[in-house]
């Protein structure tokens, strides 16, 4: 099978940027009857440049992608004079291969991509494609050094790695030749994970790089690629011999526990690909550290249980590392936000069942332990017969999970920011903020306080006789008396006034006040489906069900309402889409759409994500207006939510669910319609074109 054609070659491509070039060798794809759909398949490759750029040095650029769009394995070749920038740092790309390989073909585009590093590390193929005068020549050259191999797909995907990873040897060894670490009397022995999001190129890139690098400066290193091929895991032994780790990824690290007890450095996949003498270096220094290896050797109890994981970018913009911050610890937040909220409304439900109206209110009087007064104490007098007692029981505990939403929230964003050191001054001066009535905002402050305060003195110089305790002792103790005594005498009132004048101002909006803030938050949970401003939208909502009072029309009900079904639209809406216009979706698509239905039913805003990776523009477009819609007809509507999260399924947590579906069922018909509309429109002009 020829992976390229004549038609498949472009000697004078042009183009006002990569993605123009790319639309280009794309359609050359289509006229060879190898992709179906180019709208589709130039998506699919831009989602991809959009996770990591493709270009080599060496003035090399490769997109490439999976595609429902295409039929077979192939290449489309380009040359441009003068070249075009690809995302390299060492300048633009002349030589272009678009790789395309079908959405079940994985093995194949595997193979290719690797076959094809190999050949553009030879001078002599680079060169003569540069100074090729005819298509056919380009198409026999490639051919010979890029031919599919017939073997089963299994061995082309167990190939993979260690061929792909050539793709940046001539990175590695340039790096390495200019900027090798000295080498030290011992030669040590690390091991490394690498990964990116799609798992095809750079893993591999970095492994090499990493390898390249260690060998330059007199020492091994023995790499894990954890990508789209699989892994291969180092045996434990190999890491029980190793001095040092490396992670370099952009996803977690799977099975980050087997590595506990070694001092490791953690940074993206890039920084890998680019600098891996420095990482050497820098892991030469971890090994050679007594501090570094103390602190690694006091956590291996909680690393052997998983760890606890966050992925905060140290060379990233100081706005995104707050952000990165901030989600780390509303991702710990989330599940005590879940589990108390949730009991607490059943247990309100199940009060009002039992004691009327006034049941919720009466409840709360009941205590685990009130040893002066036996008849509200659920430890001495539980009867298991009760509804009045199990109602009492369930809002105790989940009060008991709620109690930790704060502290969770402050103790994991210093986690974030100074890693374990953070977890104290972090998770104390949360508990204050909660005790002060300062809330989440005291939560923010105190998280972020707590880990800049610890990350600073865990880098202080002190004698080797103490550093030791530093970690244990030190670190904890000293971070957390400044954090909670700043706090206390200084940051408290001023964050707890503020907290007041929000809880009152919410409380005090009404009509279209209320439909407002309903269409802001609706539309925040449209944008990004999961992500940072959808995040922190949810958030918002979830954190004020902690000092709402128990009136059943609070204002922070109807926000929650507001937002969960906002939350539901997109993917509830292309699943209807799904349904009613199939021919306008891909067939995996057709797929995801069915399983949308139960993801959206159960406030699971991510079901929407496949779509919209695939066609980013229409999809979020829409899922603002269906999402926005559906938030300000909850407000009002003046529907009211308890539970913080779980849809449909806590239908009796809701007041007033028939207008809960009447908002959710108009928002979610709305949007399935711009969706249809849409792609309706593109898909009939891609037919004109094509007839």
């Amino acid at each position: 099978m020829s992976l390229i054609t004549e038609a498949q070659v472009v000697l004078d491509l042009a183009g006002a940027d990569r993605h123009e070039a790319t639309r280009t060798l794309a359609a050359t794809l289509v006229a060879s009857g190898r992709c179906t759909d180019l709208e589709q398949f130039v998506a699919d490759v831009a989602t991809r440049e959009a996770t990591m750029a493709t270009g080599l040095p060496g003035g090399i650029g490769i997109p490439h992608a999976r595609s429902a769009a295409i039929t077979e394995p192939s290449l489309a070749f380009g040359r441009i004079d003068g070249g075009l920038d690809w995302g390299a740092k060492d300048g633009p790309a002349d030589l272009v291969f678009l790789i395309a390989a079908p959405e079940a073909g994985g093995d194949a585009h595997m193979q290719m991509l690797p076959k094809l590093a190999r050949a553009l590390m030879k001078k002599d193929f680079v060169a003569a494609l540069r100074g090729a005068t005819t298509k056919a020549e380009v198409v026999r050259l490639v051919n010979d050094a890029v031919a599919l191999d017939p073997a089963p797909a299994a061995a082309a995907a167990a190939a993979a790695p260690a061929a792909a990873a050539a793709a940046a040897a001539p990175v590695a060894a340039a790096a390495a030749s200019s900027a090798a670490p000295e080498r030290t009397g011992r030669s040590m022995r690390f091991v490394g994970v690498t990964s990116c999001p799609t798992g095809i190129a750079h893993t591999y890139m970095a492994a090499e790089s990493l390898e390249a690098a260690a060998k330059a400066a007199g020492h091994s290193i023995s790499v894990e690629t954890q990508g789209s091929a699989g892994s291969d895991p180092l045996s434990q032994s190999v890491i029980d011999s190793a001095d040092a780790v490396i992670f370099a990824h952009d996803l977690p690290v799977k099975d980050a526990h087997r590595f506990a007890g070694k001092p490791t450095i953690d940074v993206g996949v890039k920084r890998a690909i680019s600098d891996g003498p420095a990482l050497i270096a820098q892991a030469v220094a971890a090994a050679n550290d007594p501090a570094a290896r103390a602190a690694a050797a006091a956590a291996p109890a909680a690393a052997a249980t998983g760890g606890l994981a966050t992925k905060v970018d140290s060379n990233a913009s100081l706005g995104t590392q707050i952000r990165q911050w901030l989600m780390t610890g509303v991702s710990y937040m989330i599940p005590f936000v879940a589990a108390g909220g949730i009991l607490i409304a059943l247990g309100f439900m199940l009060a009002t069942v039992a004691l009327g109206k006034n049941g919720p209110v009466e409840i709360t009087a009941y205590d685990i332990n009130l040893p002066k007064d036996l008849a509200h104490s659920i430890m001495h007098s539980f009867n298991p017969l009760s509804l009045t007692w199990w109602a009492a029981l369930l809002f105790r505990v989940g009060v008991a999970a709620f109690g930790f939403l704060v502290p969770a929230l402050s103790g994991f964003i210093a986690y974030a920011i100074a890693d374990r050191p953070g977890l104290v001054p972090g998770f104390v001066g949360g508990a204050i903020a909660g005790t002060t009535g300062a809330g989440f905002l005291g939560g923010l402050v105190t998280g972020i306080l707590g880990g800049l305060v610890a990350r600073w003195i865990s880098r202080w110089k002190v004698a080797k006789g103490v550093r030791g305790v530093m970690p244990v002792v030190v670190t904890p103790l000293l971070s957390t008396l400044i954090v909670g005594g700043l706090f206390i005498i200084v940051l408290g009132r001023p964050i707890k006034a503020l907290m007041d004048a929000l809880s009152n101002g919410l409380n005090g909006m009404g009509g279209s006040s209320l439909a407002v803030l309903g269409l802001i938050l609706g539309a925040m949970m449209g944008f990004d489906l999961g992500g940072p401003v959808n995040k922190v939208a949810y958030t918002f909502a979830t954190t004020g069900l902690a000092t709402t009072g128990l009136a059943q029309d609070a204002t922070q009900y109807k926000i929650m309402a507001a937002v969960m079904a906002a939350g539901m639209v997109a993917p509830l809406a292309l699943a209807l889409a799904t349904t009613l216009r199939p021919k306008l979706f891909t067939e995996p698509e057709q797929e995801n759409g069915k399983a949308a239905w139960l993801l959206g039913a159960s406030f699971i805003s991510e079901g929407a994500i496949p779509f919209a990776a695939a066609d980013p523009a229409r999809i979020i477009a829409s899922s603002v207006v269906g999402s926005a819609i559906t938030g300000a007809l909850c407000m009002l509507f003046g529907v009211t939510s308890m539970a913080p999260h779980g849809g449909i399924w806590v239908a009796l947590l809701f007041g007033n669910f028939f207008g809960f579906l009447i908002a959710l069922a108009v928002g979610v018909a709305v949007m399935a319609l711009i969706v249809i509309v849409l792609k309706q429109r593109d898909h009939s002009a891609a037919a004109a074109v094509n007839a």
